[in-house]
């Protein structure tokens, strides 16, 4: 069965057309060549291909677009043969003079190799003129569709013909090929970008670099998964010297976006690389906060150790009259709640406190909850809590590094680093 047909019938007869097609869809060169040399044919005519992923599609941002699915696109038949990967025949049409650089749908056919990356295709593409810069209609250069590991070898090819590393895409978002392969946590790529000088700290129009990208990215909202590919991007990013601390349009920096995924290993990569536990955005509030926030919504994230990381970095605490927000946002995780209790010398509780907490809550921990309303009085907590708060001031921002290097036993430094006991004292 045909894939597709002819938007305006020409010279070829309904026969010749279904010849033609199955020709281009089959890989028969052979075939190809005969109907080149043997009917009126023009060789680049636009064809309305069936496309239901887009492939062959680019829209610029601002155009109006059907409320339905398209399942349809424009395409030449040097297109055709590039989207199934059919270089034989693409060979022969490029021979025969093909246009290699237009798009009837917005792309080139060297923007629809690299997204199925298609790296024969891209060779044969690149030796035959294509323009390895030139934007679709979106906006995005071949290397911007570079987004898979398997499209690696498409990317390096197109670096060594010449391809900008650092040409941001022209739309709304201005984003440079190192944001879109951080963005679909592609290590192989983004390493290979930066051995070709990609910026590591280049900023969109967002003012995000490919390290606040990586890190928004990592978690699957859908999914409530971590990608470990994107933890590996941030480790190349930062391996690469890319600042932790660039704050974007609104004053978020990539720790925020950690915390906002309650990533706890992104939090340990970034803060140990220097990140600001302290730094605030737009509104005032520090990744404590958003990580306060969420703590009840990522079911597989694990809050306490996170809460502990950014505590142990010296982050900045959660005001003590508002501290009824953590029993709202933290009642059902104790761990957490004793982390940051353990992070004051005293707390006094408010009436807040007990309205916050749910009694089914209660119930099901009730021994926990009872020890934080006992410690939590006018009265001083213990001589060895509050040596514990001592030595942790005095560390300051150095409180992880440098408890480690105590000669203390292991489990005192563990209390020191508040490790969670599962009641308060």
């Amino acid at each position: 069965m045909p894939f597709c047909h002819w938007t305006s019938p020409s010279t070829l007869t309904g026969l010749e057309s279904q010849r033609f097609l199955e020709a281009l869809h089959t890989n028969n060169a052979q075939e190809v060549l005969e109907i080149l040399q043997t009917s009126k044919l023009d060789i680049d005519v636009v064809l309305e291909v069936e496309d239901p992923s887009m492939v062959l599609a680019s829209y610029k941002q601002g155009y109006w677009l059907p409320g339905y699915k398209l399942e349809k696109s424009w395409a030449m038949g040097i297109h055709v043969c590039v989207m199934y990967n059919a270089v034989e025949t693409a060979l022969v049409l490029l021979q025969k003079g093909a246009a290699v650089n237009r798009m009837p749908n917005g792309k080139t056919p060297l923007h629809v190799a690299c997204e199925v990356s298609n790296g024969d295709c891209v060779a044969l593409l690149l030796a035959h003129g294509a323009k390895v810069n030139s934007l679709s209609l979106s906006g995005h250069t071949p290397l911007h569709y570079c987004i898979t590991r398997e499209s690696v070898e498409c990317a390096k090819q197109l670096i060594l013909k010449g391809a900008k590393v650092n040409k941001a895409s022209h739309n709304n978002e201005e984003d440079t090929p190192l944001h879109t392969a951080a963005r679909f946590g592609v290590p192989e790529l983004v390493a290979l970008f930066l051995a070709h000088g990609a910026s590591v700290d280049a900023v969109n129009s967002l003012q995000e670099t490919p390290l606040m990208t990586a890190a928004f990215w990592a978690f699957d909202t859908k999914e409530q998964t971590y990608s470990q590919d994107h933890h590996l991007v941030c480790r190349l990013l930062l391996d690469h010297q890319a600042d932790p601390n660039i704050q974007e349009a609104d004053h978020k920096t990539a720790l925020h976006k950690a915390a906002w995924n309650c990533d706890h290993v992104l939090i340990k990569m970034l803060l140990e690389a220097g990140a600001n536990s302290r730094a605030m955005d737009i509104n005032g509030c520090s990744p404590i906060q958003y990580l306060l926030k969420v703590t009840e919504v990522r079911p597989m994230a694990i809050p306490d150790l996170c809460f502990q990381l950014l505590l142990n970095y010296n982050a900045a605490r959660i005001y003590p009259p508002q501290f009824h927000k953590v029993f709202q946002n933290c009642h059902d995780y104790p761990r957490v709640v004793e982390i940051l209790v353990n992070s004051y010398s005293s707390l006094k509780p408010t009436r807040k406190w007990r309205a916050a907490l749910p009694d089914d809550c209660y119930k099901r921990h009730k021994d926990f909850y009872d020890s934080v309303f006992a410690v939590c009085t006018d009265a001083p907590r213990s001589l060895l809590h509050l040596s514990r708060c001592a030595i942790r001031a005095a560390l300051g921002g150095f409180c992880d590094r440098g408890v480690a290097q105590l000669p203390l036993p292991l489990s005192m430094k563990k209390y020191l680093l508040l490790e969670p006991e599962g009641i308060l004292y």
